[in-house]
């Protein structure tokens, strides 16, 4: 009987120095990254979220997994795919564009699950300001765009604009053209779509009004099918303004746009403060990327037959797909 009473004191023992090895063993963190679809920006954002994260400290593999799913443009699916994190209890969701982030946020709710945005023009409008989350917002150098167009176009008189009625980074932007336009002798002709299967008839339809040229937002629904907007407008002869880099990398003529690379990068440093315990979402206000670039596609701009002034050369960078 002793020597049974000895043998459970011991295998107790040890079971209590496992637990204690197991307790001061490193943490890895579980993230899910929901990305609203597929498309060049939205890769960088992610791309740049993970190279954010490994400036912070933090490796992948070590002290964090990852679990990326892409809700290929479906808010449907974007919404199970945050309910699914939920249900996994992942440490922290990141929303990559405003409905997988919007989704991600209304999952984590009730569990206080830390959610960082990211490429999102207007956080307030999709009430994404509050509460346990923080980001990064991809607010668009609208007055930076018009005056290049001016620029580029000085007889140009309309602007056509294709946009997501249910975007809420798109109705904001749209506003903010419109407001702006008239300063710089533009009219905007706005179309809305409710889906992505509208958005080349919505291209026709800027064509058949012969708009001077289109500017693209970065709704999401549009840059998904921005290729075959552009073998229409190339086409007609219709200049088409990005973004961003990567969609003049396409063929978009020019862009005062921002890098999403570094758009990533900046929400990744924040989601490592958050992993490691210095600070809460609500610490940490949301930010918006400030500096913008010039970028052009002298082919493009070559082809419709757009001069680049010097001083806009001298300060551009070239956006040719390598």
């Amino acid at each position: 009987m002793k020597k049974i009473f000895t043998f459970v004191i011991a295998v107790l023992m040890l079971v209590s120095l496992a637990a204690c090895g197991s307790s001061g063993s490193k943490d890895v963190y579980s993230i899910g990254i929901s990305q609203y679809g597929e498309h060049p920006s939205l890769d960088n954002c992610r791309e740049g979220f993970l190279l954010g994260l490994e400036e912070a400290g933090l490796k992948e593999g070590e002290d964090f997994t990852v679990d990326y799913q892409n809700a290929g443009f479906d808010d449907n699916i974007a919404i199970q795919i945050g309910q699914n994190f939920s249900a996994n209890n992942v440490d922290l969701m990141v929303g990559i564009a405003t409905p997988s982030a919007t989704a991600c946020f209304a999952a984590a709710e009730d569990k206080n699950i830390p959610v960082v945005f990211n490429a999102i023009t207007d956080p307030v409008e999709a009430k994404l300001d509050s509460g346990n989350v923080t980001g990064v917002s991809d607010k668009l150098p609208v007055e930076a765009q018009l005056d290049l167009i001016r620029t580029l176009q000085p007889e140009a008189k309309t602007i056509g604009i294709i946009y997501t009625t249910s975007e809420p980074n798109s109705v904001s932007a749209i506003r903010e053209y419109k407001e702006k336009a008239p300063d710089y002798g533009f009219e905007i002709v706005e179309i809305g779509v409710t889906a992505q299967s509208e958005v080349t008839q919505a291209a026709d339809t800027l064509i058949s009004k012969k708009v001077d040229c289109i500017s693209n937002l970065t709704d999401n629904n549009v840059v998904g099918v921005l290729a075959s907007i552009l073998d229409k407008t190339n086409e007609a002869g219709i200049p088409v303004y990005g973004s961003e880099i990567e969609q003049v990398k396409i063929g978009c003529v020019a862009s005062a746009g921002i890098d999403y690379i570094e758009l990533g990068k900046q929400a990744g440093r924040l989601a490592a403060k958050v992993l490691k315990g210095e600070a809460t979402c609500e610490e940490l206000p949301y930010e918006t990327v400030t500096e913008y670039g010039i970028y052009i596609n002298s082919e493009a701009l070559a082809a419709m037959s757009i001069e680049l002034p010097a001083d806009i050369a001298d300060k551009a960078i070239e956006a040719n797909a390598e």
